[in-house]
């Protein structure tokens, strides 16, 4: 099967995705060991997306979701490659987006029954004084659309009028956007990794998140834990096993996913388990995301057969397509000899 990979930069990283070149590379050698012909694609301008479309891969593995174009609307590689007939992995554009929002993911499924942490939104300003916040302290900020920890650190967590307002301002300055406003969660910290093949077969490998402790004795899982690789993974204990996978089970089938995502899960106090948010295209660096780790972790699952399990549904999908385009060539062609035979 010829397969290509669709990436393009991200230099922040602020996004959710595969990760960096090398992560492609080590997918790119995965796939080559199941016999498939395989092509990393880099793309910075439409012109890179039409020369992927006229070498009509048998598949497309997306390990960014979306192409940033200065000055215009990002282009979408899965709405690309739907409206262009050429079969993707991972979920569509509609689900994509709970990714991306993380509001819009807590909205979803709080509207199913789904536990998912109290929250609001809030800019610079909108708030004068506490009494008029939705949720009473202590609270956590981050970006909305945020992926590796980016945005949260120490000051993440906020215990009075004076430093909400202060991170509010901090994250609206970088992110342009409306902050994300969270109850604060004291209990264990979870990463969920899902995949569902085409028989409907579902593999679930969930991890605790340990992180390091910091200033004041909190433990925040932030964008310099997550680049230091300083948080600690390990197996869940088994009496917690049970409600972390059955949240992350029920938000995965909630928010429509496709095929793999990871969800992140937290504890309370009392041990009662809350979605976080989804990731769709998670992180697939050999030996340090998350993704393949809990299925290696929970699972004792190898990285190369990782990336079977995670594209087991896309490439039965790009199977079926290959089918029915050689019926249709077998067709067509037997047209144009009837067409020849009777001239």
């Amino acid at each position: 099967m010829n397969i290509e990979i669709i990436t393009s930069r991200n230099a922040k990283l602020k996004e959710t995705g595969f990760g960096s070149l090398l992560a492609c590379d080590d997918v790119l050698v995965s796939l080559e060991t199941m016999g498939h012909s395989v092509l990393v694609t880099v793309c910075e301008a439409l012109e890179d997306l039409e020369s992927v479309v006229s070498r009509t891969p048998d598949l497309v593995v997306l390990a960014a979701k979306y192409m940033p174009i200065e000055g215009h609307d990002n282009i979408w590689f899965s709405e690309y490659f739907e409206q262009n007939h050429i079969t993707y992995s991972g979920s569509n554009r509609e689900t994509l987006k709970y990714d991306s929002d993380k509001v819009s993911a807590k909205q979803r499924l709080k509207s199913l029954g789904i536990k998912t942490a109290n929250y609001f939104t809030a800019i610079p300003g909108e708030y004068s004084h506490n009494e008029q916040l939705p949720i009473a302290f202590p609270l956590f900020l981050k970006p909305m659309d945020a992926a590796n920890g980016n945005g949260i650190d120490d000051r993440s967590f906020v215990k009075n009028f004076s430093e909400f307002s202060e991170k509010v301002s901090s994250l609206y300055e970088i992110y342009k956007q409306p902050v994300l406003v969270e109850e604060y969660l004291s209990g264990k910290e979870f990463t969920v990794a899902i995949t569902k093949s085409s028989s409907g077969k579902t593999t679930i490998s969930a991890i605790e998140i340990a992180p390091p402790e910091s200033t004041g004795g909190l433990k925040i899982l932030g964008a310099t834990a997550k680049l230091n690789d300083t948080e600690t993974l390990k197996r869940i204990e088994r009496h917690d096993i049970d409600s972390v996978n059955e949240l992350a089970v029920a938000s995965f089938k909630g928010l429509g996913a496709r095929g793999f995502g990871r969800i992140d899960v937290k504890m309370d106090d009392f041990g009662v388990c809350y979605f976080m948010e989804a990731n769709l295209v998670p992180g697939m660096n050999h030996g340090t995301s998350y993704f393949p780790q809990a299925c290696e972790i929970e699972n004792e699952i190898s990285y190369d057969d990782v990336i079977k399990l995670i594209l087991n549904e896309s490439l039965q999908r790009a199977s079926v397509g290959m089918g029915i385009n050689h019926k249709l060539k077998t067709k067509l062609a037997g047209q144009v000899s009837h067409i020849s035979n009777q001239n």
